[in-house]
């Protein structure tokens, strides 16, 4: 019984150190199983902030660039309207310009209150006017309107037309409209009128344009120069500026 003591305490302490190797290789491989979760975590993480950084950088960098500039559906804007330089050639000198899109520009001396608006009953699909002031005396208003048809244009442009040569006959010492000149450009035609002062001085003019399913109606007051001619040169310029 005594000879056997030291085999099974060595037996035991054999075990002991077999399971605490056990253990401590279970703990190693815990430990490196562990080190790996927590490293494949951590790796998985920072690749998760590293992507939503990327992410929000470029978002960044999206909302730093200026947006593209959305481009306006096809109707009838300034660029359709006379334009400063027009006038050089005519001898004005263009200060400032007003564009307005509601159609509710007077459309001419003779008119009255009557607009664009007005004349289409609103029907046309766009309008467009602006008002140009100058480094003299004198004003250019122009208004212009879209139509929805061929023939609702050409109706718009004798209304129009219409209208002015209400005011050429008036009583002798009153302002009023000379005759119409029929004329052709690139653009289109159109008519315009040389304006009289109730003395016979020439006081400016109007034009009445038309353009495919576009008409407008440009009117100056003033006299840039002696010659009546400027004013078909600027209804000319403005014809060329309409097509649609």
């Amino acid at each position: 019984m005594t000879e056997n003591q030291p085999v099974r305490q060595k037996t035991v302490r054999r075990n002991r150190v077999v399971a605490a190797a056990c253990v401590t290789a279970a703990l190693i491989t815990a430990g490196v199983v562990g080190t790996q979760s927590a490293t494949a975590d951590g790796a998985a993480h920072n690749a998760g902030r590293n992507a939503a950084h990327r992410t929000a950088a470029a978002a960044h960098s999206v909302a730093a660039r200026p947006a593209a500039v959305a481009v306006a559906a096809p109707g009838l804007g300034s660029a359709a309207l006379v334009q400063s330089e027009d006038f050089f050639q005519q001898g004005l000198g263009p200060v400032g310009a007003t564009v307005a899109l509601s159609g509710r520009q007077g459309l001419s001396a003779c008119s009255g209150e009557e607009t664009m608006r007005d004349l289409t009953q609103g029907r046309a699909t766009a309008y467009a006017s602006v008002t140009w002031t100058f480094d003299t005396e004198g004003l250019l208003i122009e208004s212009a309107a879209s139509a929805s048809t061929g023939n609702a244009a050409s109706t718009y442009e004798k209304q129009l037309d219409a209208l002015v040569r209400d005011c050429q006959d008036e009583p002798a010492g009153h302002w009023h409209y000379g005759a119409a000149h029929a004329f052709t450009a690139t653009g289109g035609t159109g008519h315009w009128y040389t304006s009289f002062n109730g003395d016979g001085t020439v006081t400016g003019g109007v034009a009445v344009l038309r353009s495919g399913t576009r008409v407008a109606v440009v009117e100056l007051t003033g006299q840039p120069t002696d010659a009546p001619a400027y004013v078909k040169g600027i209804a000319t310029a403005a014809l060329n500026r309409l097509p649609s």
